[in-house]
């Protein structure tokens, strides 16, 4: 029989107006990986919060290596042997990596932190793991997916016997995905317990042993992965079948709105750009992580400076050098980290929606509170956000209805040129199809969206071009009704 060794049982917990779970249950095996599924909202983060010490929970039973237990707080958890890599990367940016994964245990020397062994342990520890990371690099340097995996070292140093995983490839490359799935896998054999938590059904069906659903704060099914298929999990998630993974494609494009010639980063590696975008037209931007996707959306917002390069908006040339001057035009961009610079946690969703809208709003020297009040219930019914209203904490939002709030916000300055960041990141598969249908409505209307993502089955399914980019250089162009995934890697490749 198989070691259990971590038992939720009962698990319940409220917050103001929610009740997040509802007698949860969730067992794990020694040795074993075991996904926990489920829309946004469904209850999973919250139920490891509780396990974490995040959380306390208001009723149930943990038992861990058949014991009770309570953490009070992460660092009480991960003594115990439990760690968890949460999906919004909490780190100490301006320290280096291996400050980072030390921090609270530094190795010390006579009262003094011993940097020698420090530097040793990092890199015997990522040797051990197969990374290629500098430990003395500052954190804000890396990019997300180096960061990622930075994290997911920290927690398999601490030998903890159970790791949570939330979200873990939501910013990693094909190949860093593969390196986490090695890991884990040597990681079961040690006799390890994961919990996987994740949105994308491929890696689910792969990895995983077992899958256990949760919808509304409840378990609803738990079962071996390999009698499960993607419909039958979409089933379980959504409580009803879900015929397509994206909505048919209304828009028709128009003449051209935007020209982009030359961009060439001043500070990235993007070189003699050019494109051009038509109204009611989704283009994509695909390629490899660090080829130049996000530098692009962030030059045209106004984030980053270019060397050279001109904006062509309807015939006229325009400069966007801050983001205020590009939301004058008719600019708007939808960042990749929602948690770093997508909202502000601790205010409202009142505040969240309407603080790119103020000038909209003010009445001689005062705001006018009604408006605003009745401009966020709006959006909440259009984009229909879960939340108990308007006055929430948006950091209490599911991921997918955090995203929801910032379309809100940017739909209330009336946009012409939508800029997207991997809008679906760490986003179930039933809130993804209300992004998708909610970015083809505006496409409709005649906005022009351009989307960068790393999900190219995401980009075939939603956008009319698609554009490739490699090493700073746009590699090509397909079209998005008969281009195929192997043509795009092709062309992602070509300056690498």
């Amino acid at each position: 029989m198989d070691e259990i060794l971590l038992s939720m049982t009962d698990i319940c917990k409220s917050f103001p107006g929610v009740k997040a779970l509802d007698h949860a249950r969730f067992t794990l095996n020694a040795g074993s990986v075991h996904a926990l599924m489920g829309e946004n909202g469904a209850g999973k983060s919250t139920l490891m919060k509780c396990l974490f010490g995040i959380y306390a929970k208001d009723s149930g039973e943990i038992l861990f290596r058949g014991s009770p237990v309570e953490f009070k707080n992460s660092k009480e958890a991960l003594e115990q042997g439990v760690a968890m890599v949460h999906q919004e990367l909490n780190q100490a940016l301006k320290r280096t990596v291996s400050d980072n994964l030390w921090l609270g245990r530094y190795p010390t020397r006579l009262g003094v932190v011993d940097e020698g062994k420090m530097q040793r342990d990092t890199k015997e520890l990522f040797a051990s793991l197969g990374l290629s990371v500098n430990p003395k690099a500052v954190m804000e340097d890396l990019p997300v997916s180096r960061r990622q995996m930075v994290e997911i070292a920290k927690a398999v140093s601490y030998g903890a016997k159970v790791i949570v995983f939330d979200e873990p490839t939501s910013s990693l490359t094909g190949e860093e995905a593969e390196q986490l799935f090695r890991i884990i896998e040597t990681l079961k054999n040690q006799g390890c317990g994961i919990i996987y938590i994740s949105h994308k059904m491929e890696e689910i069906l792969r990895i995983c042993d077992t899958v256990t659903v949760m919808r509304d704060g409840k378990t609803v099914a738990t079962h071996p992965a390999k009698e499960l298929t993607m419909e039958r999990i979409i089933r379980l998630m959504v409580g009803r079948d879900l015929t397509r993974r994206f909505p048919p494609k209304t828009n028709r494009p128009g003449e051209t709105v935007l020209s982009v010639r030359g961009l060439t980063g001043l500070y990235s590696r993007l070189t003699d750009v050019s494109f051009d975008l038509r109204q009611g037209e989704i283009l994509g931007i695909a390629g490899l992580d660090g080829s130049g996707r996000t530098e692009v959306l962030e030059a045209l917002f106004g984030l980053s400076a270019r060397k050279e390069g001109d904006f062509i908006l309807k015939g006229k040339k325009i400069f966007n050098r801050t983001p205020r001057q590009a939301i004058a035009n008719g600019f708007v961009l939808v960042t990749e980290e929602r948690r770093a610079t997508g909202i502000f946690g601790i205010r409202d969703i009142l505040e969240n929606t309407v603080i790119s809208n103020l000038p909209s709003y003010r009445r001689f020297f005062l705001l006018n509170d009604r408006k605003m009040r009745q401009d966020t219930d709006r959006m909440i019914r259009t984009l229909r956000v879960k939340t108990p209203g308007r006055s929430t904490a948006i950091r209490t939002l599911s991921g997918g209805n955090q995203q929801k709030v910032i379309f809100g916000r940017w739909l209330l300055t009336d946009p012409e040129i939508l800029l997207l960041d991997e809008p679906t990141r760490g986003i179930d598969v039933g809130a993804k199809y209300e992004i998708y249908q909610l970015i083809a409505d505006l496409a409709a209307k005649g906005r022009s969206v351009i989307v960068v993502s790393g999900e190219m089955p995401e980009l075939l399914g939603i956008c009319d071009r698609i554009l490739v980019m490699s090493a700073g250089r746009v590699a090509g162009e397909v079209d998005g009704k008969t281009a195929t995934q192997e043509q795009i890697m092709t062309l992602a490749a070509k300056f690498v």
